[in-house]
């Protein structure tokens, strides 16, 4: 009986040892699926640990975003500056052209404010010189309420006279003298010639001035016993002093 239950025992053996195995196989794949999936894990966790974890905070920019950035401050900039508004300001730079045509309506000396000089809103008195020797002082004032303009020179018929002497052309100032209200101009005439080069001549009593442009002639008074005249008579143009109009 003991040597048959010596070799019973034995028997059992193999399966226990196959059981065994299988357990630790089973162990092993769990062991390999719970693995792989803790790996899984940690690289979405890195890959999301690159996100801020606080509410509220901002991720610091890529180095695609800042040259993207870079990229676009200048064009940014240039914008700015090409804009003449930036720097001047649209009705800024208005405002002074605005001024200066406000200011040029009530300035004397704006075309749309000055009038040729006429017969209608001057004085002309004439004043016989005995120096410089035969020249007569032609004066001009303006007796209006605009700045006038003397154009070119004083058309001067006397007495008796079949024409309006000459221009002396050296005489033509640069610009056309101007007279503010109450301002005066200037020509001379020169009468006669000294060494009787202009012939006999003869003596005028009366004188009548006018301007270019203007049909209107205006009185000037002469000496009672007139002023001789002969073929020499001059004129020169209107100008500003009295000085110029006499060299």
């Amino acid at each position: 009986m003991r040597a048959s239950a010596r070799r019973a025992h034995p028997h059992p053996r193999p399966f226990a040892t196959a059981g065994l195995a299988a357990v630790a196989l089973a162990t092993l794949s769990l062991a390999a699926c719970s693995g792989s999936g803790e790996g899984e894990g940690v690289r979405k966790e890195g890959a999301a640990s690159s996100q801020p974890s606080v509410p509220g905070a901002t991720a610091l920019p890529s180095e695609s975003s800042k040259s993207s950035d870079s990229s676009k401050s200048p064009q940014a900039g240039q914008a700015s500056q090409g804009k003449p508004g930036a720097e001047k300001g649209g009705p800024t730079g208005a405002t002074p052209h605005g001024a200066q045509r406000t200011g040029a309506t009530r300035d004397p000396y704006a075309p749309e404010n000055r009038v040729p000089c006429t017969a209608a809103n001057t004085k002309v008195v004439a004043v016989p010189l005995s120096r410089p020797l035969n020249h007569m002082l032609l004066t001009v004032t303006n007796t209006g309420s605009k700045m006038c303009d003397l154009k070119g020179y004083p058309v001067v018929k006397f007495e008796g006279a079949q024409s309006v002497p000459p221009v002396m052309e050296n005489t033509k100032p640069q610009a056309v003298t101007s007279l503010p209200p109450g301002g005066e101009g200037y020509a001379s005439v020169i009468l006669s010639a000294g060494d009787g080069s202009g012939g006999e001549g003869y003596t005028a009593r009366s004188l009548e001035v006018g301007f270019q442009g203007s049909d209107k002639m205006a009185k000037a008074a002469l000496p009672a016993k007139g002023v001789h005249i002969d073929d020499a008579l001059r004129v020169t143009y209107w100008v500003s002093t009295s000085e110029d109009a006499l060299s």
